[in-house]
């Protein structure tokens, strides 16, 4: 059985960040999680879909497996799979969507039962005790009719969300019914899908296990648990420096060269990337951190997800998600409570979307800087490029390349004529931070 991986989207929905697919999470990325598992599972033919917007990216990650670009981007998982069905075999084929991380289990079951398919196909599916704003699986008997998506709440068909991970007989037969869809939407894959419910059996295949959906970006907090390292002892690499007074406690990942300095703690579930600086008194818990990050004096990090080249100082982010070659001044803060303390919700296109969060920081774009005694409100997005002036409070999201300001105590947003100023200086500073101390391990 071949799996059909896509990955081709352009992540329009988890603004201020990019490409979700790729984003560095506990020392790998979700696409790569997603191969790992289906590889767990025993498919060791994968197919990759990526746009031309990250094919190379695919290429570097992916170096022996097959990789094709899908054209129309506007076509969702149907642009996807007519570029990749006519390089298939007709034989089972598993289609897999890289943003819904399901345990490897499920891949199993589905591959276990796929493979004796004369016709027709499986989806996996999961029974859901709250409205959950996806497809949902209409069955008659044992079949599947039809996908509602997004139905109004209360009018569900039925209990069932479906999970992109789906098993189909025949190849030749669902690209058929792929190219006989008139739509120009990406709603294509779900009509062809309806054609072929009408004429071949689709059934479901219930799964109870862990499933997190990757849509928008404060997902990355709730599937942040699943890449974090289990129980267990701290594995510190060879070249990593710990002081002798500082604290590394639980299921903690020190990977090479970082340097922790005294008196910081690192208490797990945490992973510590390449080359990343944890400075005195620091706290960082519960959280992802990435390559050649510094994290400040006195600064505390908790239950976060950090990109590259980030840097703190005396500083607060909680619950929050940081893109790559972030600064924040010192004294900035990350409001992660509602007064409250009721969900946190984000606005998503103009519209107030929920979060199912009582707890929520910031999202903060690449290449942003925040002044000293900056403060973020809860669930706030900080476009990319932004700069953010010394003791400015944030109550909104802020657009790409801003300079935000206070002017008589509200937020004054304006075009930023100014970009962060070249790694080279940071990569200085760095050296300087990891040079030998008197003090051993």
């Amino acid at each position: 059985m071949i799996a059909i991986l896509i990955f081709a989207g352009r992540s329009k929905r988890f603004w201020p960040l990019t490409e979700k697919s790729f984003f560095p999470l506990a020392g790998t990325t979700l696409v790569e999680e997603q191969a790992r598992r289906l590889k767990e599972a025993g498919i060791d033919d994968i197919l990759c879909v990526a746009g031309k917007h990250n094919r190379a990216r695919a290429k570097a990650t992916f170096p022996t497996l097959k990789i094709v670009e899908q054209k129309n981007l506007d076509l969702g998982m149907q642009g996807a799979l007519l570029c990749a069905l006519p390089r298939c075999k007709e034989e089972p084929i598993l289609v897999v969507g890289a943003n819904d991380i399901i345990d490897t289990d499920a891949y199993r079951t589905l591959i276990a039962r796929g493979k004796s398919l004369k016709e027709g196909g499986l989806l996996l599916a999961q029974k859901v005790r709250t409205y959950f704003p996806g497809g949902y699986l209409s069955l008659k008997g044992k079949r599947i009719s039809s996908i509602i998506e997004k139905p109004t709440p209360g009018s569900e068909p039925s209990a069932l969300v479906n999970i992109v991970a789906h098993v189909h007989a025949s190849p030749r037969s669902l690209l058929q019914a792929l190219k006989e869809v008139g739509s120009t939407n990406d709603d294509g894959y779900e009509l062809a899908l309806d054609a072929l419910f009408q004429r071949e059996k689709y059934s479901a295949v219930l799964y109870t296990g862990t499933w997190q959906a990757i849509k928008y970006p404060w997902h990355l907090l709730s599937v942040l648990p699943l890449f974090l390292p289990k129980n267990g002892k701290p594995k510190i690499h060879a070249s990593a420096s710990v002081h002798r007074t500082a604290v590394i406690e639980g299921a903690v990942i020190l990977e090479e060269g970082v340097k922790v300095f005294p008196h910081a703690s690192v208490i797990g579930p945490c992973t510590i990337g390449k080359g990343t600086i944890i400075a005195n008194n620091a706290l960082v818990r519960g959280s992802s951190v990435g390559a050649n990050c510094v994290i400040g004096y006195n600064t505390e990090i908790a239950r976060s997800v950090l990109a590259e080249n980030v840097w703190t100082h005396m500083s607060y982010v909680g619950d929050s998600v940081l893109g790559e070659d972030v600064s924040l001044g010192g004294g900035t803060l990350t409001g992660n409570l509602r007064l409250d303390e009721k969900e946190i919700t984000s606005t998503v296109r103009g519209k107030s979307t929920p979060t199912e969060l009582m707890k929520f920081g910031a999202i903060i774009g690449s290449g942003c800087r925040t002044g000293i005694q900056t403060a973020l409100s809860p669930g706030v997005k900080i476009g990319a490029g932004s700069f953010i002036s010394s003791a400015t409070h944030v109550t909104e999201d802020v657009p790409e390349h801003s300079f935000v300001k206070m002017d008589g105590g509200k937020m004054l947003i304006r075009p930023n004529r100014e970009q962060g100023a070249s790694s080279s200086g940071r990569i200085s500073a760095r050296k300087l931070l990891h040079s030998p101390t008197k003090e051993g391990k």
